[in-house]
């Protein structure tokens, strides 16, 4: 019933209000939608210029937000849940994981990032940057950790070589991972020199696999505008 009925995400726009500005909550909808294969449309909302459109449709709100019908979500994690519920087989794909380890992993990287990211204190510094590479080794583990299934097909398989974390479909926990693992990985290059390790094999093929798909890519913003995001922030740090 879906088909007659409005979809509309309003996302977070660019600093120059034309393009997608950096959010990973929208990002995470907009491929959501994208992978869904419903038709829909994506309303960027400047957010320096307190447009109306938020004032009638959500007022105090943030993007991302769902309008479909006459009905408003703003919640990310129960639009997810709503469209994972309402849009299903065999019309819409399913995105849910198979295993629900897929769903956790990486969980943990965001947060090391932060704090890696925000340290003020040059003493730690290091301690900050261990923690990081910590949570990326435990993700690299488990991209190449064979899944059951695979497993299944052949037993005497020592590496997985699936796409993604839950095998060669992208899947929720993707949309949920790949919006923020690229801003970890353009920030920390700009403003800390720091590059995801070429030894992690397992978590190079599974970005390597994320750039070559439409859904990721085309609902990525520029990387400028992930830079110019975090400057404000490195400044604070560096007073």
């Amino acid at each position: 019933f879906l088909e007659y009925w409005k979809c509309d995400l309003y996302n977070k726009a660019s600093d120059d209000g034309q393009g997608i500005g950096n959010c990973p909550f929208c990002q995470r909808l907009f491929m959501i939608l994208w992978l869904k294969g419903i038709t829909f449309t994506v309303t960027t909302v400047d957010m320096k210029r307190a447009p109306e459109v938020l004032k009638d449709l959500a007022p105090g709100s943030q993007p991302p937000f769902l309008l479909y019908g006459e009905e408003v979500k703003t919640d990310p994690n129960k639009i997810e849940e709503f469209l994972e519920e309402t849009l299903t087989p065999p019309t819409y794909a399913k995105l849910s994981p198979v295993y629900k380890e897929s769903n956790t992993a990486g969980n943990d990287i965001f947060q090391k990032f932060s704090a890696y990211i925000k340290n003020v204190t040059p003493s730690t510094e290091n301690k900050q940057e261990s923690a990081l590479l910590k949570a990326f080794l435990k993700l690299d583990k488990y991209l190449l950790d064979p899944l059951p299934h695979e497993l299944d097909n052949d037993p005497n398989i020592t590496a997985s070589k699936r796409k993604f974390l839950d095998g060669d479909e992208l899947t929720l926990a993707d949309c949920n991972l790949l919006p923020k693992l690229h801003i970890v990985k353009v920030v920390s290059k700009k403003f800390k020199k720091f590059d995801i390790p070429k030894e992690l094999k397992g978590l190079c093929r599974y970005l390597e696999n994320a750039y070559k798909c439409e859904e990721f890519v085309n609902t990525c913003p520029d990387e400028s505008e992930i830079e110019l995001a975090y400057e404000a922030v490195m400044q604070q740090v560096n007073q």
